[in-house]
């Protein structure tokens, strides 16, 4: 099994052009997020959980060429608005791609993207198979996946459970139910927006303390914004178990 992140970063608190704090003058690398999503391997198959506004670049960049599924934690733009661009992607696999998400999520979808879901197919749209989940467990071929409820400010979102890997974006509660499930896993992925508190997004405590309840062998946090500060100075304050997950990053499984 193999992941890679191909964001890590949020539209909160997004670098600025013309701004002259630490981060956006930063030449660092780190300091760089685009916003998040992550692509897994596993079983063959080819995994896509969020497809954000980002989401051609991330995809080019990492020299990708097949989605096999898409999975969508929830309905907002930075999490949905790149789905225009998996026509490209229909093209050369000359199939649609099934997407799984809640049914709320799946109707936001179909009314933002309708030109995509009309009887009289264009030529050229993207093909996308919508497929309604709840937090019960469901299939892609072989593959078991396990949604995990969480809270995202007053809105109920998903994270996943995929194989040995947990993702968990944009949460700001999770109850002891979700906790169990993924007690003891081995890599874990976890939002963190920054180090002060924020209505609907762990901060860096609150997450490091769920990384504690969890108890996985490695964790990551993601979802991070530009008010996190600087990488090198916010990465100091993590267990050694814990590192900052930084756009491009693969982590391999076995």
């Amino acid at each position: 099994m193999k992941a890679i992140a191909l964001g890590t970063g949020t539209s909160q608190g997004v670098p600025v052009i013309g701004c002259t704090c630490a981060v956006c003058q930063s030449t660092d690398k780190r300091d760089k997020r685009l916003r998040s999503s992550i692509y897994i391997e596993i079983n063959n198959l080819k995994l896509l959980i969020d497809i954000g506004p980002d989401f051609r670049s991330q995809f080019l960049e990492n020299q990708l060429t097949t989605i096999d599924a898409i999975l969508i934690t929830h309905e907002h733009n930075d999490h949905i608005i790149g789905l225009d661009d998996v026509r490209a992607i229909n093209f050369t696999q000359k199939k649609s791609i099934p997407l799984y998400a809640e049914a709320h999520v799946n109707m936001s979808i179909r009314q933002r993207f309708e030109y995509a879901f009309q009887k009289s197919k264009i030529p050229g749209l993207p093909q996308i198979n919508l497929n309604d989940i709840t937090e019960e467990k469901f299939k892609i071929q072989d593959l078991l996946i396990q949604p995990l409820r969480v809270m995202h400010g007053k809105l109920p979102i998903l994270g996943f459970k995929i194989g040995d890997l947990a993702y968990i974006t944009d949460a700001s509660q999770i109850d002891n139910d979700t906790i169990n499930k993924i007690k003891d896993i081995k890599v874990l992925i976890i939002n963190a927006l920054r180090q002060e508190k924020h209505y609907s997004h762990f901060t860096l405590s609150e997450a490091l303390s769920h990384i504690e309840k969890i108890n996985p062998q490695r964790a990551y946090i993601t979802h991070i914004s530009h008010n996190m500060g600087l990488n090198r100075d916010w990465e100091q304050l993590l267990p050694d178990n814990v590192n900052a997950l930084l756009d491009n990053m693969v982590i391999k499984m076995t």
